[in-house]
C-alpha cells in the first residue's frame, strides 16, 4: 500500500481538482493510505512580520471551513470524502461563502454529518492548533507554499491538475498514479509545465 500526505485548503481551485481526483479513485478501491492535511493559504499570505492568522480575531472566519474540514476527517472518517468534495464544490461550482457558519453547516448537513456541531468544534482552540502545528510542519520542515502539494516520506511536490475526474474513477486512478510515480523515477524533475494547454 503506497502512503503518502496532500495538502488542502477549500479556497483554491486546484486542490479541488487533485482531491477529487484522489476522493474518485479512493472510492473505486485505489489502494493508497492518505493522509488529508490542512493548510491555511491565508497564512501563507501573511506578510512577514504579520500577526499569524492563528492569533488574528478577524481572520478566525478564513479558517472556518478548514476546521469543518479536521474535525469531519478526524471525527467523521467514514463521511470524510463526500463531506471535504461537498465543501470544494460549495466554494467552486455554487460560490457559496465558507466564512459563513451556517452555509458550511448546511453543507455538511446534506451529507449526513451534524453541521452545527461540526461548525461549534471547528472553531476551537484544539482544531486550530492542529491546523497551526500540520501547516507550520509543512511550511517550516518540507518548504510548502501552496495546496494541493503531495508529500512523500520527505519529499514534498505542489501539483497543478487543469482538470476534474467528472466521475471517472480509472481516469482519477491513472491520474494520481502518475503524479505518485514522479516520486520514484524523476526525483530530479523540478518543474515540467506546459506552454499552452491542449484542452
Amino acid at each position: 500500500m503506497k502512503s503518502f500526505a496532500v495538502t488542502w485548503d477549500y479556497r483554491c481551485p486546484f486542490a479541488r481538482n487533485a482531491h477529487e481526483h484522489l476522493a474518485s479513485a479512493l472510492g473505486a478501491g485505489a489502494d493508497w493510505d492518505v493522509t488529508f492535511l490542512p493548510f491555511s493559504l491565508s497564512q501563507a499570505h501573511v506578510p512577514e512580520g504579520g500577526a499569524p492568522v492563528w492569533d488574528d480575531p478577524d481572520k478566525a472566519q478564513d479558517l472556518l471551513a478548514l476546521g469543518a474540514g479536521v474535525v469531519v476527517r478526524d471525527q467523521y472518517p467514514e463521511q470524510f470524502l463526500d463531506a471535504h468534495i461537498a465543501l470544494f464544490s460549495a466554494r467552486h461550482d455554487d460560490g457559496l461563502d465558507l466564512r459563513r457558519p451556517d452555509v458550511v453547516a448546511s453543507v455538511l448537513e446534506r451529507v449526513g454529518v451534524p453541521g452545527d456541531k461540526v461548525v461549534a468544534e471547528a472553531a476551537t482552540d484544539g482544531v486550530m492548533a492542529d491546523i497551526r502545528r500540520a501547516h507550520e510542519h509543512a511550511a517550516g520542515q518540507l518548504d510548502v507554499f501552496g495546496v494541493p502539494t503531495f508529500i512523500v516520506g520527505d519529499n514534498a511536490v505542489f501539483v497543478r491538475l487543469m482538470s476534474r475526474p467528472a466521475g471517472d474513477a480509472a481516469l482519477a486512478q491513472r491520474t494520481m498514479q502518475g503524479v505518485l510515480d514522479l516520486f520514484e523515477t524523476m526525483p530530479d524533475l523540478n518543474e515540467f509545465k506546459y506552454t499552452k494547454l491542449a484542452l
